[in-house]
């Protein structure tokens, strides 16, 4: 099983805050694109990362050609296909832009999607971009012709709830609207993220695989009790079949806790997402896990959790 993301990127400001640093990475066996990014620094607007920090809102990139990716023929080896940048504030201040890269084969499917809302413009939210690979034109075309009002269709319920929201299985009688073009397009689970902005308008990142090629072998997500000296489990799906009951465990942010669950504590308390490496065995990547904070009205609100 090989997952749609193949390789994540942490980018941290610099103290001055006129420079990002490369803040760790997930590559799995992509080395020589890894090495060629832990050497670098992108300065705002500059590269992929500085184009998301200098428009404050996520930037979606379909092919590597374009003029601000600095590392086409590294990712282009390392079989990527597209990126999507996510900037995180707090307090008005930003703490990281963390890069997902997705790739494709021939027997795989799935989409990056960018939604937004603009108040000024429309009342509902509207396809800002989308990468569709592996999919027929058919499904792209309906979701760039599909106006979704808030608490409609999969990134309508994540801008309403201004919270994640993990579907394992997108089919027709789900409450995602284009289930039956999904179905047809091998495209069977769903994740919908809310991203900061520090503009007018309302983002959702979409992703969207198939089962041969899922987002992460397993998706969580965790949110903080009353007094936020805890994180509870709230769902999420795991690629092996195993449940992933509410309430099924908890993590108190004071304790000790397994490695693969640091960064949970780390991006709840840091506004900005957090990585563990975990070692390989043989040909299996081992357990890699993004933690990726949630923010809604100036507080990390749930972190979602990305193992690889």
């Amino acid at each position: 099983m090989k997952p749609f993301i193949r390789a994540t990127e942490i980018w941290l400001p610099t103290q001055d805050h006129t420079l990002l640093e490369f803040g760790g990475g997930l590559f799995g066996p992509a080395l020589d694109f890894a090495a060629t990014s832990s050497g670098m620094c992108f300065g705002r607007a500059e590269g992929l990362p500085g184009q998301a920090w200098d428009v404050a809102h996520p930037v979606l990139l379909k092919q590597f050609e374009a003029a601000q990716f600095q590392r086409t023929a590294a990712a282009k080896l390392a079989g990527l296909t597209c990126a999507v940048a996510i900037p995180f504030f707090l307090d008005d201040q930003l703490t990281a832009v963390l890069v997902f890269f997705g790739g494709e084969d021939d027997a795989s499917a799935g989409a990056i999607e960018l939604w937004r809302n603009d108040p000024r413009i429309t009342s509902d939210m509207t396809l800002a971009d989308g990468y569709y690979g592996g999919t027929p034109e058919g499904f792209e075309a309906l979701s760039r012709e599909t106006f979704l009002p808030r608490g409609t269709g999969l990134p309508g319920l994540a801008w309403q709830r201004e919270e994640a929201v993990v579907m394992a299985d997108l089919g027709p009688q789900t409450r995602f609207l284009r289930g039956d073009a999904a179905s047809d397009a091998g495209i069977e689970r769903g994740l919908a993220l809310p991203c900061c902005s520090q503009t007018q308008a309302s983002y959702v990142l979409t992703l969207l695989s198939g089962k041969e090629a899922p987002i992460a072998r397993r998706i969580e997500r965790w949110i903080p009790d009353a007094s936020r000296q805890s994180l509870t489990l709230a769902g999420g799906y795991d690629e092996q079949g195993q449940a992933l009951a509410p309430d099924s465990a908890t993590l108190a942010l004071s304790a000790t806790v397994a490695d693969h669950h640091i960064p949970l504590q780390q991006a709840f308390l840091s506004g900005a997402p957090a990585l563990h490496a975990g070692q390989a065995s043989g040909t299996d990547r081992g357990h890699d896990v993004v933690a990726v904070p949630v923010i809604a009205d100036g507080q990390v609100t749930e972190v979602v959790s990305l193992s690889f």
